[in-house]
Order: structure tokens, then C-alpha cells, then sequence
């Protein structure tokens, strides 16, 4: 049975092979379809993105490790049916020995234009998926109301003592997706 996260709750992955699923629904009557872009951000120990290759996303579907394989952009959010609207899927056993963190962010493509926000969002959520029996393994609700926040950290897989565990974050910002990338980057380029 999967567990149900909550803010700040941390599990045991124990598990090499998984897909870290993100799902939502736009709130009807925005007048624009909302593009909502899942992301992952592969950081070292000192909370550092490797290198641009490191930050995957609709342009850079592929880590060069060969750790992480994200799905594709839905541009609408209506392309799923009450499935994940997109996915990254993660083998841990290939992830860089630099890698320290892989975070989750969503963040809303062109949100000042639209005027859009994580509160014209509705049934958000994460879930982890054991690939190896396609099961449910856990899964975070984001029932927070960000009113104006339009990018978000929605959990993070982090090594410690060598075993990968996942946090549920559920961390807005009033930001886009080169917030992430600047935050994270470094500066050098990590082959």
C-alpha cells in the first residue's frame, strides 16, 4: 500500500529503478492552457548543479550519466486523463558519485503573460513508482493554496550513508524555471 506524504516527511526509497510521477489539474476558465514543466536538478554535496547537462527539463530530457530519462512536456496538463501529466524516470544505481540530491521542481511556463499561479492549480501532487511492479510506492499531495508563487520544490531524493531516501518539500517561490538553474549552477562544467 502506498504512503501518503506529508510536508517535510521522509521515507526509505530502497528501491534502484523508479518514476517520479507529477501530476495536476488547471483550474477551468484561466483563459490560457497552463504549461506546467516538471524538472530535476542534480546537485553535489555543496548544493551545487554539476554542470548544465546535469538540469533536466523539456529541453534536456537525458542526464549524461544515464540516471535520469524525463518523459516529455505536456503543454496543456489535459494530455494525461487523472494520470501523471509528466515523469522523470530514475535509475539510482547510474547517478553520477558527485550527485548528492536530485530535487523536483514544477514551475508554470510563461506565468506573467497569462497570469497565472500555483493557486489556479488543483490536484497537484508526486508519487513515486517502483518500476519493477509498476506500483504506487508514495505519494505527496501538494494541498497547499501558493496564491502567488509559480514555481515549486515539490520533493527531493537525497543520498545519506549511502542509501537514497526522498523528502516531501512542498516549497514555493515566485519564480520561473532560470530561477532554478541560477540558484543551483556553479559555474563550471562537470564531465
Amino acid at each position: 500500500m502506498a504512503i501518503n506524504l506529508q510536508k517535510g516527511q521522509k521515507i526509505d526509497i530502497g528501491l534502484s529503478k523508479i518514476t517520479v510521477g507529477l501530476g495536476w489539474d488547471p483550474n477551468e476558465g484561466t483563459g490560457h492552457d497552463f504549461d506546467l514543466d516538471a524538472s530535476a536538478i542534480m546537485i553535489d554535496e555543496n548544493r551545487k548543479l554539476l554542470g548544465e547537462e546535469y538540469f533536466i527539463f523539456y529541453n534536456n530530457l537525458n542526464s549524461p550519466d544515464g540516471s535520469l530519462n524525463h518523459t516529455g512536456d505536456d503543454p496543456t496538463g489535459g494530455n494525461s486523463d487523472g494520470d501523471d501529466d509528466e515523469a522523470i524516470k530514475v535509475d539510482l544505481n547510474k547517478v553520477n558519485e558527485r550527485v548528492q540530491e536530485i530535487l523536483f521542481v514544477v514551475t508554470i511556463e510563461d506565468f506573467e503573460r497569462r497570469k497565472q499561479n500555483f493557486g489556479q492549480v488543483r490536484n497537484s501532487y508526486i508519487r513515486i513508482v517502483d518500476d519493477a511492479s509498476n506500483t504506487e510506492i508514495a505519494k505527496y499531495e501538494l494541498d497547499e493554496d501558493f496564491s502567488i508563487e509559480t514555481g515549486v520544490e515539490f520533493g527531493r531524493l537525497y543520498k545519506r550513508n549511502g542509501q537514497w531516501k526522498f523528502e516531501a518539500s512542498g516549497i514555493g517561490y515566485k519564480a520561473d524555471l532560470g530561477y532554478f538553474l541560477e540558484k543551483y549552477y556553479s559555474g563550471q562544467i562537470i564531465k
